[in-house]
Protein backbone atom coordinates (compact mmCIF):
# COMPACT_ATOMS: atom_id res chain seq x y z
CA UNK A 1 0.00 0.00 0.00
CA UNK A 2 3.00 2.33 0.15
CA UNK A 3 2.65 2.99 -3.57
CA UNK A 4 -1.06 3.80 -3.82
CA UNK A 5 -1.75 7.18 -5.39
CA UNK A 6 -2.63 9.97 -3.00
CA UNK A 7 -5.98 11.78 -3.20
CA UNK A 8 -6.87 13.97 -6.15
CA UNK A 9 -5.52 14.04 -9.64
CA UNK A 10 -1.89 13.13 -10.29
CA UNK A 11 0.12 16.14 -11.42
CA UNK A 12 3.18 15.54 -13.57
CA UNK A 13 6.04 17.94 -12.95
CA UNK A 14 8.69 15.76 -14.49
CA UNK A 15 10.29 17.06 -17.70
CA UNK A 16 8.32 14.53 -19.75
CA UNK A 17 6.07 12.76 -20.15
CA UNK A 18 3.82 15.69 -19.35
CA UNK A 19 0.18 16.38 -18.57
CA UNK A 20 -2.13 15.88 -21.56
CA UNK A 21 -4.72 18.62 -22.24
CA UNK A 22 -8.36 17.59 -22.23
CA UNK A 23 -8.95 18.56 -25.90
CA UNK A 24 -6.11 16.24 -26.88
CA UNK A 25 -7.50 13.39 -24.78
CA UNK A 26 -10.91 13.86 -26.40
CA UNK A 27 -9.40 13.95 -29.88
CA UNK A 28 -7.67 10.62 -29.26
CA UNK A 29 -10.79 8.94 -27.87
CA UNK A 30 -11.75 7.26 -31.14
CA UNK A 31 -11.78 3.91 -32.85
CA UNK A 32 -9.16 2.66 -35.26
CA UNK A 33 -9.37 3.65 -38.92
CA UNK A 34 -7.95 2.30 -42.14
CA UNK A 35 -4.81 4.36 -42.62
CA UNK A 36 -5.02 3.74 -46.36
CA UNK A 37 -8.45 5.38 -46.58
CA UNK A 38 -8.63 8.92 -48.05
CA UNK A 39 -9.10 10.47 -44.59
CA UNK A 40 -5.75 9.59 -43.01
CA UNK A 41 -3.51 10.74 -45.90
CA UNK A 42 -5.44 14.03 -45.94
CA UNK A 43 -4.89 14.41 -42.19
CA UNK A 44 -1.22 13.45 -42.49
CA UNK A 45 -0.60 16.02 -45.21
CA UNK A 46 -1.80 18.85 -42.96
CA UNK A 47 0.22 17.47 -40.04
CA UNK A 48 3.45 17.39 -42.04
CA UNK A 49 2.88 20.96 -43.21
CA UNK A 50 2.15 22.22 -39.70
CA UNK A 51 4.96 20.28 -37.99
CA UNK A 52 7.43 22.31 -40.05
CA UNK A 53 6.16 25.41 -38.25
CA UNK A 54 7.21 24.18 -34.80
CA UNK A 55 10.73 23.54 -36.13
CA UNK A 56 10.65 26.99 -37.78
CA UNK A 57 11.66 25.67 -41.16
CA UNK A 58 10.38 26.15 -44.66
CA UNK A 59 12.94 23.93 -46.39
CA UNK A 60 13.04 20.96 -43.99
CA UNK A 61 11.32 17.63 -44.57
CA UNK A 62 9.47 16.23 -41.54
CA UNK A 63 9.01 12.58 -40.60
CA UNK A 64 6.49 11.28 -38.06
CA UNK A 65 7.99 8.00 -36.95
CA UNK A 66 6.16 5.59 -34.59
CA UNK A 67 8.91 5.62 -31.95
CA UNK A 68 10.36 7.49 -28.98
CA UNK A 69 13.11 10.09 -28.88
CA UNK A 70 15.67 7.27 -28.76
CA UNK A 71 14.43 5.99 -32.10
CA UNK A 72 14.49 9.52 -33.46
CA UNK A 73 18.15 9.73 -32.40
CA UNK A 74 18.93 6.56 -34.34
CA UNK A 75 17.01 7.86 -37.35
CA UNK A 76 19.06 11.06 -37.39
CA UNK A 77 22.37 9.22 -37.19
CA UNK A 78 21.84 6.27 -39.52
CA UNK A 79 20.26 8.25 -42.34
CA UNK A 80 23.09 10.76 -42.57
CA UNK A 81 26.29 8.99 -41.51
CA UNK A 82 28.38 5.89 -42.22
CA UNK A 83 30.13 3.60 -39.72
CA UNK A 84 33.54 5.00 -38.88
CA UNK A 85 32.54 8.60 -39.55
CA UNK A 86 34.03 11.03 -37.07
CA UNK A 87 31.50 13.00 -35.07
CA UNK A 88 31.81 15.43 -32.19
CA UNK A 89 29.35 14.96 -29.34
CA UNK A 90 28.97 16.87 -26.08
CA UNK A 91 28.60 15.03 -22.77
CA UNK A 92 26.81 17.29 -20.29
CA UNK A 93 24.29 14.99 -18.59
CA UNK A 94 22.39 11.72 -18.66
CA UNK A 95 20.62 12.14 -21.98
CA UNK A 96 23.65 13.35 -23.89
CA UNK A 97 25.43 10.37 -22.32
CA UNK A 98 22.79 7.98 -23.66
CA UNK A 99 22.96 9.47 -27.13
CA UNK A 100 26.75 9.13 -27.11
CA UNK A 101 26.37 5.49 -26.08
CA UNK A 102 24.08 4.96 -29.06
CA UNK A 103 26.55 6.69 -31.38
CA UNK A 104 29.36 4.45 -30.20
CA UNK A 105 27.26 1.28 -30.52
CA UNK A 106 26.42 2.29 -34.08
CA UNK A 107 30.18 2.26 -34.75
CA UNK A 108 30.81 5.93 -35.31
CA UNK A 109 34.13 7.48 -34.29
CA UNK A 110 32.86 9.66 -31.46
CA UNK A 111 35.02 12.51 -30.18
CA UNK A 112 33.44 13.33 -26.82
CA UNK A 113 33.73 16.82 -25.36
CA UNK A 114 32.83 16.46 -21.69
CA UNK A 115 31.74 19.16 -19.26
CA UNK A 116 30.88 19.03 -15.58
CA UNK A 117 27.22 18.21 -15.03
CA UNK A 118 25.56 21.60 -14.60
CA UNK A 119 27.63 23.22 -17.35
CA UNK A 120 26.78 23.64 -21.01
CA UNK A 121 28.63 22.34 -24.04
CA UNK A 122 32.22 23.57 -24.19
CA UNK A 123 32.11 25.49 -27.45
CA UNK A 124 35.67 26.77 -27.00
CA UNK A 125 36.91 23.19 -27.39
CA UNK A 126 34.63 22.78 -30.40
CA UNK A 127 36.18 25.85 -31.99
CA UNK A 128 39.70 24.52 -31.52
CA UNK A 129 38.75 21.19 -33.08
CA UNK A 130 37.10 22.86 -36.07
CA UNK A 131 40.11 25.14 -36.55
CA UNK A 132 42.43 22.11 -36.61
CA UNK A 133 40.25 20.08 -38.98
CA UNK A 134 41.42 21.52 -42.29
CA UNK A 135 40.72 18.20 -44.05
CA UNK A 136 37.11 18.18 -42.81
CA UNK A 137 37.32 14.75 -41.23
CA UNK A 138 34.56 15.72 -38.80
CA UNK A 139 31.30 14.71 -40.44
CA UNK A 140 28.79 15.81 -37.83
CA UNK A 141 28.27 17.77 -34.62
CA UNK A 142 25.76 16.13 -32.26
CA UNK A 143 24.37 18.29 -29.50
CA UNK A 144 21.53 18.09 -27.01
CA UNK A 145 19.79 21.45 -27.06
CA UNK A 146 18.27 21.06 -23.59
CA UNK A 147 19.73 18.54 -21.12
CA UNK A 148 16.92 17.61 -18.76
CA UNK A 149 19.15 15.83 -16.24
CA UNK A 150 20.74 19.13 -15.20
CA UNK A 151 18.47 21.85 -16.60
CA UNK A 152 21.05 23.13 -19.08
CA UNK A 153 20.25 24.75 -22.43
CA UNK A 154 22.96 25.06 -25.08
CA UNK A 155 23.48 27.92 -27.54
CA UNK A 156 22.88 26.47 -30.99
CA UNK A 157 23.36 29.72 -32.86
CA UNK A 158 26.99 29.81 -31.67
CA UNK A 159 27.56 26.30 -33.05
CA UNK A 160 26.39 27.50 -36.45
CA UNK A 161 28.56 30.64 -36.27
CA UNK A 162 31.65 28.54 -35.54
CA UNK A 163 30.99 26.21 -38.46
CA UNK A 164 30.46 29.15 -40.78
CA UNK A 165 33.56 30.94 -39.48
CA UNK A 166 35.76 27.96 -40.36
CA UNK A 167 33.80 27.11 -43.53
CA UNK A 168 33.25 23.64 -42.15
CA UNK A 169 30.69 21.36 -43.88
CA UNK A 170 29.89 19.15 -40.86
CA UNK A 171 26.24 18.32 -40.33
CA UNK A 172 24.52 19.64 -37.20
CA UNK A 173 22.31 17.03 -35.52
CA UNK A 174 20.23 18.35 -32.62
CA UNK A 175 18.30 16.59 -29.89
CA UNK A 176 15.46 19.02 -29.28
CA UNK A 177 13.38 16.53 -27.31
CA UNK A 178 12.73 18.85 -24.37
CA UNK A 179 13.12 22.14 -26.23
CA UNK A 180 11.21 22.18 -29.51
CA UNK A 181 7.78 23.80 -29.05
CA UNK A 182 8.84 25.24 -25.68
CA UNK A 183 12.17 27.03 -26.17
CA UNK A 184 13.32 29.30 -28.95
CA UNK A 185 14.30 26.97 -31.81
CA UNK A 186 15.10 28.13 -35.34
CA UNK A 187 16.06 25.26 -37.61
CA UNK A 188 16.61 27.25 -40.79
CA UNK A 189 18.20 30.32 -39.20
CA UNK A 190 20.63 28.25 -37.12
CA UNK A 191 21.52 25.89 -39.96
CA UNK A 192 20.39 22.75 -38.14
CA UNK A 193 20.50 19.73 -40.45
CA UNK A 194 18.50 17.27 -38.38
CA UNK A 195 16.28 18.23 -35.46
CA UNK A 196 14.11 15.88 -33.44
CA UNK A 197 11.64 15.80 -30.60
CA UNK A 198 9.19 13.40 -28.96
CA UNK A 199 5.42 13.62 -28.74
CA UNK A 200 5.38 13.25 -24.93
CA UNK A 201 7.29 16.48 -24.31
CA UNK A 202 6.24 20.04 -25.19
CA UNK A 203 3.55 18.80 -27.57
CA UNK A 204 1.79 17.31 -24.51
CA UNK A 205 0.86 14.01 -26.14
CA UNK A 206 1.36 10.41 -25.08
CA UNK A 207 4.66 8.79 -25.98
CA UNK A 208 4.75 7.25 -29.44
CA UNK A 209 5.74 9.70 -32.18
CA UNK A 210 9.33 10.66 -32.90
CA UNK A 211 9.18 13.90 -34.87
CA UNK A 212 12.25 14.36 -37.06
CA UNK A 213 12.97 17.17 -39.50
CA UNK A 214 15.77 16.97 -42.08
CA UNK A 215 17.33 19.80 -44.07
CA UNK A 216 18.02 19.46 -47.82
CA UNK A 217 21.68 18.91 -46.91
CA UNK A 218 20.73 16.05 -44.59
CA UNK A 219 18.55 14.46 -47.29
CA UNK A 220 21.47 14.69 -49.69
CA UNK A 221 23.66 12.91 -47.11
CA UNK A 222 21.30 9.93 -47.15
CA UNK A 223 22.49 9.15 -50.69
CA UNK A 224 25.99 8.28 -49.45
CA UNK A 225 25.32 7.22 -45.85
CA UNK A 226 26.11 3.53 -45.45
CA UNK A 227 24.69 2.88 -41.98
CA UNK A 228 22.27 -0.03 -41.90
CA UNK A 229 18.71 1.20 -41.50
CA UNK A 230 15.36 -0.41 -42.16
CA UNK A 231 12.51 0.77 -39.95
CA UNK A 232 14.05 4.24 -39.66
CA UNK A 233 14.95 4.67 -43.33
CA UNK A 234 13.74 8.08 -44.51
CA UNK A 235 13.75 6.88 -48.12
CA UNK A 236 10.83 4.55 -47.37
CA UNK A 237 8.83 7.52 -46.13
CA UNK A 238 9.82 9.68 -49.10
CA UNK A 239 8.57 7.03 -51.52
CA UNK A 240 5.15 7.08 -49.87
CA UNK A 241 5.17 10.88 -49.74
CA UNK A 242 5.40 10.87 -53.54
CA UNK A 243 2.53 8.40 -53.72
CA UNK A 244 0.43 10.64 -51.48
CA UNK A 245 -0.24 7.84 -48.99
CA UNK A 246 2.56 8.91 -46.57
CA UNK A 247 2.86 5.79 -44.39
CA UNK A 248 5.24 2.88 -45.09
CA UNK A 249 4.19 1.35 -41.76
CA UNK A 250 1.04 1.40 -39.67
CA UNK A 251 0.73 4.67 -37.70
CA UNK A 252 -1.20 5.20 -34.47
CA UNK A 253 -4.45 6.74 -35.68
CA UNK A 254 -5.25 8.00 -32.19
CA UNK A 255 -1.90 9.79 -31.90
CA UNK A 256 -2.35 11.45 -35.28
CA UNK A 257 -5.66 12.96 -34.20
CA UNK A 258 -4.06 13.89 -30.89
CA UNK A 259 -1.21 15.61 -32.73
CA UNK A 260 -3.74 17.57 -34.78
CA UNK A 261 -5.43 18.77 -31.59
CA UNK A 262 -2.09 19.56 -29.90
CA UNK A 263 -0.88 21.63 -32.84
CA UNK A 264 -4.20 23.46 -32.97
CA UNK A 265 -3.81 24.42 -29.30
CA UNK A 266 -0.28 25.67 -29.90
CA UNK A 267 -1.22 27.72 -32.95
CA UNK A 268 -4.27 29.14 -31.19
CA UNK A 269 -2.03 30.40 -28.39
CA UNK A 270 0.71 31.32 -30.85
CA UNK A 271 4.08 29.54 -30.88
CA UNK A 272 5.95 32.65 -29.74
CA UNK A 273 3.47 33.03 -26.88
CA UNK A 274 4.01 29.37 -25.93
CA UNK A 275 7.74 30.02 -25.78
CA UNK A 276 7.18 33.20 -23.73
CA UNK A 277 4.97 31.24 -21.31
CA UNK A 278 7.74 28.70 -20.75
CA UNK A 279 10.17 31.56 -20.17
CA UNK A 280 7.89 32.98 -17.44
CA UNK A 281 7.43 29.60 -15.76
CA UNK A 282 11.14 28.85 -15.88
CA UNK A 283 12.04 32.18 -14.31
CA UNK A 284 9.34 31.82 -11.65
CA UNK A 285 10.61 28.36 -10.73
CA UNK A 286 14.16 29.59 -10.38
CA UNK A 287 12.98 32.43 -8.14
CA UNK A 288 11.08 29.91 -6.00
CA UNK A 289 14.21 27.77 -5.65
CA UNK A 290 16.14 30.84 -4.55
CA UNK A 291 13.42 31.71 -2.04
CA UNK A 292 13.66 28.19 -0.58
CA UNK A 293 17.37 28.82 0.03
CA UNK A 294 18.40 26.14 -2.44
CA UNK A 295 20.63 26.23 -5.52
CA UNK A 296 20.16 25.54 -9.19
CA UNK A 297 22.24 22.70 -10.62
CA UNK A 298 22.89 24.83 -13.70
CA UNK A 299 26.01 26.82 -12.99
CA UNK A 300 25.54 29.92 -15.15
CA UNK A 301 22.53 32.02 -16.07
CA UNK A 302 23.33 31.72 -19.78
CA UNK A 303 22.56 27.98 -19.54
CA UNK A 304 19.31 28.18 -17.54
CA UNK A 305 16.56 26.00 -18.97
CA UNK A 306 12.97 27.19 -19.21
CA UNK A 307 11.59 23.64 -19.38
CA UNK A 308 13.23 22.01 -16.34
CA UNK A 309 14.98 23.14 -13.18
CA UNK A 310 17.30 20.76 -11.34
CA UNK A 311 17.36 21.72 -7.65
CA UNK A 312 20.46 20.92 -5.58
CA UNK A 313 19.65 19.91 -2.01
CA UNK A 314 21.80 19.85 1.16
CA UNK A 315 24.26 16.92 1.25
CA UNK A 316 22.61 15.34 4.28
CA UNK A 317 19.37 14.77 2.33
CA UNK A 318 18.63 12.12 -0.30
CA UNK A 319 16.73 13.86 -3.11
CA UNK A 320 14.89 10.65 -4.00
CA UNK A 321 13.15 10.92 -0.60
CA UNK A 322 11.86 14.36 -1.61
CA UNK A 323 10.42 12.89 -4.79
CA UNK A 324 8.87 9.97 -2.90
CA UNK A 325 7.23 12.24 -0.31
CA UNK A 326 5.76 14.54 -2.95
CA UNK A 327 4.23 11.57 -4.77
CA UNK A 328 2.90 9.88 -1.63
CA UNK A 329 1.52 12.94 0.16
CA UNK A 330 0.31 15.11 -2.72
CA UNK A 331 0.07 12.85 -5.79
CA UNK A 332 2.73 15.12 -7.27
CA UNK A 333 5.40 13.70 -9.58
CA UNK A 334 8.81 15.38 -9.51
CA UNK A 335 11.90 14.24 -11.41
CA UNK A 336 14.59 12.12 -9.78
CA UNK A 337 18.27 12.97 -9.97
CA UNK A 338 19.97 10.78 -12.57
CA UNK A 339 23.40 9.16 -12.69
CA UNK A 340 26.06 11.59 -11.38
CA UNK A 341 23.43 13.76 -9.70
CA UNK A 342 21.33 10.89 -8.31
CA UNK A 343 20.37 11.67 -4.72
CA UNK A 344 21.75 15.18 -5.11
CA UNK A 345 19.01 16.95 -7.06
CA UNK A 346 15.32 16.75 -7.72
CA UNK A 347 13.89 18.15 -10.92
CA UNK A 348 10.87 20.35 -11.50
CA UNK A 349 9.52 20.11 -15.02
CA UNK A 350 7.78 23.21 -16.36
CA UNK A 351 7.12 21.82 -19.81
CA UNK A 352 4.08 21.49 -22.01
CA UNK A 353 0.51 22.60 -21.43
CA UNK A 354 1.00 24.31 -18.04
CA UNK A 355 0.11 27.72 -16.68
CA UNK A 356 0.98 30.02 -13.80
CA UNK A 357 -1.85 28.83 -11.55
CA UNK A 358 -0.72 25.21 -11.71
CA UNK A 359 2.83 26.30 -10.95
CA UNK A 360 1.68 28.30 -7.96
CA UNK A 361 0.23 25.07 -6.57
CA UNK A 362 3.50 23.21 -6.97
CA UNK A 363 5.41 25.96 -5.17
CA UNK A 364 2.95 25.75 -2.29
CA UNK A 365 3.06 21.94 -2.26
CA UNK A 366 6.83 21.85 -2.10
CA UNK A 367 7.03 24.56 0.53
CA UNK A 368 4.45 22.86 2.75
CA UNK A 369 5.78 19.37 2.19
CA UNK A 370 9.43 20.07 2.85
CA UNK A 371 9.61 23.19 5.00
CA UNK A 372 10.06 21.24 8.21
CA UNK A 373 12.18 18.62 6.45
CA UNK A 374 14.71 20.84 4.75
CA UNK A 375 14.23 24.53 4.78
CA UNK A 376 13.94 25.36 8.48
Amino acid sequence: MDYVYGPGRNHLFVPGPVNIPEPVIRAMNRNNEDYRSPAIPALTKTLLEDVKKIFKTTSGTPFLIPTTGTGAWESALTNTLSPGDKIISFLIGQFSLLWIDQQQRLNFDVDVIESDWGQGANLDVLESKLAADSNHTIKAICIVHNETATGVTNNLSTVRKLLDEYHHPALVLVDGVSSICALDFRMDEWGVDVALTGSQKALSLPTGIGLVCASPKALEATKTAKSVRVFFDWNDYLKFYKLGTYWPYTPSIQLLYGLRAALDLIFEEGLDNVIARHTRLGKATRLAVEAWGLKNCTQKEEWFSDTVTAVVIPPNIDSSEIVRRAWKRYNLSLGLGLNKVAGKVFRIGHLGNLNEVIHLYIYIYISLSFSSYIFF
